[in-house]
């Protein structure tokens, strides 16, 4: 079933307020400031709603409070395809999709990037498959959108300051049916 934007604007109401595991904000709070932090770099429509949306599978995929320090993997980069495929382009799905390989290439790639990680994306690291070899990275970043999805990794682990003020989900909810396949 795919979500319409009234849908989403439903989740985030409904699930925003949780804490987002093991950091200081909010689901809400960290999407917006993902997305905020990607139009500061001057990211297009389906770029922003990518950032907007990539953690949307933890609001769809509900595991309670910080899954990883139960083992367990939420898989949440791919929980939110299926209801938003049809409703976005591949540019966004791939992003989304990607975003957690994009943490396995950045740690494969960029000295010093695994020290800077959180505790709680250094344990989802290793239940989403670890650091990629060489080669891993090599073939990951080869593929198209991979480029987008490092830069939303990038913004998504900036995403996490408890005092950064955002405009307001409706804001970002109109950039993202800009990019809509088949706008309602």
């Amino acid at each position: 079933m795919a979500l319409s934007l009234s849908d989403i604007d439903g989740l985030f109401a409904r699930h925003g307020a949780a804490q987002y595991s093991g950091e200081p904000v909010t689901q809400l709070e960290h999407a917006l400031q993902t997305a905020l932090l990607a139009e500061q770099a001057g990211a297009d429509d389906e770029l922003v709603t990518a950032a907007l949306l990539h953690d949307l599978g933890h609001l769809l995929n509900d595991q309670g409070e910080t899954p990883t320090l139960r083992g367990v993997d939420d898989v949440h980069q791919y929980f939110a395809l299926p209801f938003l495929r049809g409703v976005f382009g591949e540019r966004v799905l791939k992003a989304i999709q990607w975003h957690v390989d994009a943490k396995r290439y950045l740690c494969a790639t960029r000295a010093g990037y695994w020290q800077q990680l959180s505790d709680d994306s250094k344990r989802s690291l290793e239940l989403q498959g670890g650091i990629f070899s060489p080669e891993q990275a090599d073939t990951f970043i080869a593929q198209e959108h991979a480029a987008d999805a490092v830069a939303l990794r990038l913004w998504d682990d900036q995403a996490k300051s408890p005092d950064r003020p955002t405009p307001p989900l409706a804001h970002y909810l109109a950039r993202a049916q800009r990019c809509m396949l088949a706008r309602a």
